[in-house]
């Protein structure tokens, strides 16, 4: 008979216990800042049809490329959903009578066959907040400081670039960028702090710009001055795009300043996001200590995806961001933010010779709502005490004989040497 392969499917992975306890306690911690903020639970599908997240108004070609497909019995086309965004903006579209503005969070397991590198898998968890119905940039204001608050709970220091699309789209219409060319030169811009100034303008060569376009864009890429908004309303002359994208950013900017957040939020003019479906301001989250180079947290504004999936030329404010939940355990893991949690039960029962005794004892705390584990290992005093001690369990109840026929049991506190004795309870 032949051996089964027991392996991982490439770019899928187990979490034993205390692995996934610290990966709980971070789906705990931002579950807990989503409901602080007024976000409401949502959850969606993972098989969608492949027509949906296919869509023009879903990922783009980037994404579509790592999109796992399937069919079903009925031989319909489906896929597995590689982001909880357009499941999202389907519920949206399917539901017009939802209460606006509408906040959303949702936590679950996303798919996409690409790369895999530190933190980054092909099955893995997102945790989104989307809001729709807000036109201000007060929407964009509270998920970066969500954001911030959510990550310094965890024990991780970060910054948050931000930027906007109607900015970059309008300098390279100002530079001569033909439009059915823009979006691959904004994804190329975007590489600019992974692959240096010479490497992008290399790309860019190949993509046929003319040697005008090129050489504005370099002259952009390389002047001292481009982090300021002044730069853009001076340099050039401003198309509507580019105004309007300044007109945005000054406001997003004024709520960051007010809410004494700029030093950790920074405006980066090549900042683009990889997906077509922005429309306005875009950010990443990044670990301050570039431990992990890639962001670990990003989102944006698509206001167009929801009155596309509708079919209506009407559009929907729209603006999320999105936490990687694996790339933040591994980066809690590698800063040592994670500390091993202690086993997380209140009571352990150690029986000698009296198991039912120990389960009645055990239900009679669960009715008391604590926590309480009864060994069933049938392991030596000296070996389950050993086992307390190194789980970090509080209380340690032992049951035999004499307990059982004096109605009593006594329940010792690990960590202050104390004992206490309690009734036997009955049924």
């Amino acid at each position: 008979m032949k051996k089964m392969n027991y392996q991982n499917v490439k770019g899928t992975q187990d979490y034993l216990p205390e692995s996934e306890s610290i990966r709980r306690n971070i789906r705990r911690t931002l579950e807990d800042v989503f409901v602080q903020y007024g976000c409401q639970p949502l959850e969606t599908p993972i098989l969608n049809y492949t027509e949906l997240l296919a869509s023009k108004y879903g990922g783009g070609a980037e994404i579509l490329e790592e999109m796992y497909t399937l069919t079903d019995r009925g031989e319909r086309d489906l896929a597995l959903r590689y982001d909880l965004t357009i499941p999202f903006a389907k519920v949206a579209a399917m539901n017009p009578t939802l209460k606006m503005p509408f906040k959303r969070y949702e936590i679950g397991k996303v798919f996409r066959d690409g790369p895999i590198k530190t933190g980054r898998f092909r099955e893995f968890t997102q945790c989104d907040v989307d809001i729709v119905g807000v036109d201000s940039q007060i929407a964009e204001a509270e998920l970066m400081t969500m954001a911030l608050d959510a990550f310094d709970k965890l024990g991780l220091k970060v910054k948050i670039q931000f930027n906007n699309r109607k900015l970059l789209t309008g300098v390279l219409e100002l530079f001569g960028v033909e439009a059915a060319k823009i979006n691959k030169v904004v994804l190329i811009l975007d590489k600019l702090e992974k692959v240096g100034v010479d490497a992008v303008i290399g790309e860019l060569d190949k993509q046929g710009l003319s040697g005008a376009s090129i050489r504005s864009i370099k002259q952009f890429l390389t002047d001292g001055n481009n982090t300021s908004f002044g730069y853009f309303e001076t340099l050039f002359a401003p198309n509507e795009q580019i105004k309007q994208g300044l007109q945005e950013l000054k406001e997003l900017k004024s709520y960051v300043d007010y809410l004494d957040i700029n030093e950790q939020c920074e405006f980066n003019p090549f900042l683009a996001r990889g997906l077509d479906i922005y429309t306005g301001t875009v950010y990443e989250v990044f670990l301050a200590d570039q431990s992990i180079t890639s962001s670990i947290g990003s989102g944006g504004r698509y206001d167009n995806a929801i009155g596309g999936l509708m079919g209506a030329d009407e559009t929907f404010s729209t603006v999320g961001i999105s936490f990687g939940l694996d790339v933040i355990y591994t980066a809690m893991s590698a800063s040592g933010a994670s500390r091993k949690p202690g086993k997380e039960i209140d009571y352990y029962i150690i029986p000698l010779g009296t198991q039912k005794e120990a389960l009645l004892v055990a239900k009679h705390l669960r009715n008391k709502g604590y926590k309480a584990e009864v060994e069933m290992g049938n392991k030596k005093i000296s070996k389950a005490l050993e086992r307390a001690n190194k789980e970090k369990i509080r209380n340690v109840i032992i049951i035999g004989e004499n307990e059982v026929k004096n109605n009593q049991f006594k329940v010792k506190n690990m960590l202050l040497g104390e004992e206490i004795i309690e009734p036997f309870p009955f049924l």
